[in-house]
């Protein structure tokens, strides 16, 4: 990572927002509370052609925050500093050099690293800020800035260019078609998603912890993953917080946390919806697969945390209400296809991210569907199949009419987008609706990618107009054979009317 830039500091002088101001983006969650962002955050600045690193604050402290959580933190600054080339040293300049800023500065000074002492919440110049106090730090003359309000902030990015000095031809080039597949783990929280992310990456790249929202930030790492075909795929994986519902959200931290993941699923190719192999599928695992079914996303089912289940049927005693680990693997399946009916043909993986336990099954599961994706669906095929839905179970009548499909075809993949031409629009329900799209799921074996459907239906003549004849029906009214005759017969001169036939027919 030759050209990277991190930025460094203890709790709360501003490290996320001069961050997002760098990178132009509303990415690393800001927030008065120190030790909101735990993880390193990554983004690319196009204008610098550079990858800039926010971490989390040294020495953290506060009565939320476990001893773990401090250690942990502490090593991601450590990663950051040694990955980096450029270091960004944030200071807070209306409290001062503090005693913690000093013991970063001599782990700085140590690095033998270009170091950029910045010192921040200079909102209304120097004249609030002893200036005297950065100097004796040793690192040179401060640019002072305001995160905030963007003072300064054209002297910082050409400082940052200066010390990186002239990009390469190679890292300035755009991106092309062969960008990597990004897949982001969703979940509500402490289910394993960081667990499952570190054994992917094999490494303790992002924090881990038995306490619940650990992860604050959607944190975006790069790998590659060698699959059945024996290829190289390149990924990005996202790593997000759990999301809670809206009702349990305690703190804006956690409200943006869960704004930060719900954007993660919008910016994801697949998505992997992780469960617990011992709560089973909840009524919140339910609304965050919601989430992912909204951004019309496919989605890998992950059943994670399955080596505690293997290791309670080592027990005699096992758990209770299953004969065996595959009686409840069994019925575990069926809990899954029964709750998140509305995810029709989405891969089920049971892993663990403890043991590794078929931990690659779920690459190679979005590798399958990111290739499905991209599949044309032949429009002879395709109406057949709505044809042969429509007559194993044909849709149900509102106001005396059914709804009817005349034509069918694909006019776009990521989502599958149908176009429907049919009678009325108003006339498919949401369940005929669901039926006919696990029904083509199903027939084109494209399990787990999402459809959409886009209704044209036929315009309606307006009332009254005079090419309505008497005795016809207004629009959604049914009319009986009779009927129709009486109204062919009364266009007819009353003397051609056969003499067996009466208006009571």
């Amino acid at each position: 990572m030759s050209r990277t830039v991190a930025i460094v500091g203890r709790p709360n002088v501003g490290k996320s927002r001069l961050f997002n101001r760098l990178a132009r983006k509303r990415i690393s969650i800001v927030h008065d509370q120190p030790g909101v962002t735990r993880d390193v955050i990554t983004a690319q600045v196009s204008d610098g052609a550079y990858t800039l690193l926010d971490t989390g604050g040294l020495g953290l402290k506060g009565g939320e925050n476990a001893r773990q959580l401090i250690a942990a933190s502490e090593q991601q600054v450590d990663f950051a500093i040694d990955a980096a080339s450029v270091i960004v040293f944030l200071l807070d300049g209306l409290e001062g050099v503090t005693p913690l800023d000093e013991n970063v500065a001599v782990r700085l000074r140590r690095t033998k690293k270009n170091v950029i002492l910045v010192v921040n919440k200079a909102d209304f110049g120097e004249e609030k800020i002893e200036t005297g106090q950065a100097h004796r730090l040793g690192l040179g003359e401060p640019i002072y800035v305001s995160a905030e309000h963007g003072r300064g902030e054209g002297e910082l990015r050409d400082e940052i260019l200066r010390r990186l000095g002239p990009a390469d031809e190679v890292e300035a080039t755009e991106r092309t078609a062969d960008d990597p597949l990004c897949v982001c783990f969703i979940g509500r929280p402490n289910v394993g998603k960081s667990s499952l992310s570190n054994r992917l990456l094999s490494s303790d790249r992002l924090i881990v912890s038995p306490i619940p929202g650990t992860t604050r930030d959607a944190v975006e790492i790069p790998f590659e993953f060698k699959g059945r075909d024996g290829l190289n795929h390149p990924f990005r994986l996202i790593d997000t917080a759990g999301i809670r519902a809206q009702t349990k959200l305690s703190s804006p931290v956690e409200y943006f946390s869960r704004l930060r993941s719900l954007d993660a699923i919008k910016n994801t190719d697949v998505v992997f919806l992780v469960l617990d192999a011992l709560d089973g599928v909840t009524q919140q695992d339910k609304a965050v697969a919601g989430e992912a079914v909204k951004e019309h996303k496919p989605i890998v089912v992950v059943v994670n945390k399955w080596d505690l289940v293997h290791k309670a049927f080592k027990d005699p005693l096992g758990i209770q209400g299953y004969d065996s680990e595959r009686d409840y693997r069994q019925k575990y399946e069926r809990a899954v296809f029964d709750r998140l009916f509305f995810t029709p043909g989405s891969p089920l993986v049971f892993v663990s991210a403890m043991s590794g336990y078929e931990v690659d099954r779920m690459l190679n599961a979005a590798v399958r569907l990111h290739r499905e994706l991209d599949r044309k669906l032949p429009t002879a095929k395709l109406n057949e199949v709505l044809g042969y839905l429509a007559e194993r179970n044909p849709p149900p009548a509102i106001g005396g009419r059914r709804f009817r499909v005349y034509y069918a075809t694909q006019t776009g993949n990521r989502p599958f987008r149908i176009k429907l031409f049919c009678n009325r629009e108003e006339k498919l329900t949401e369940s005929y609706r669901r039926y006919l799209e696990a029904g083509i799921v199903e027939e084109f074996g494209i399990n787990g990618c999402p459809v959409l459907f886009d209704l044209v239906g036929k315009e309606r003549e307006p009332r009254g107009a005079g090419s309505v004849a008497m005795g016809s029906a207004a629009p959604g009214e049914r009319v009986s054979k009779g009927s129709r005759r009486i109204a062919r017969n009364r266009q007819k001169p009353m003397e051609k009317l056969p003499q067996n036939e009466t208006l009571e027919d």
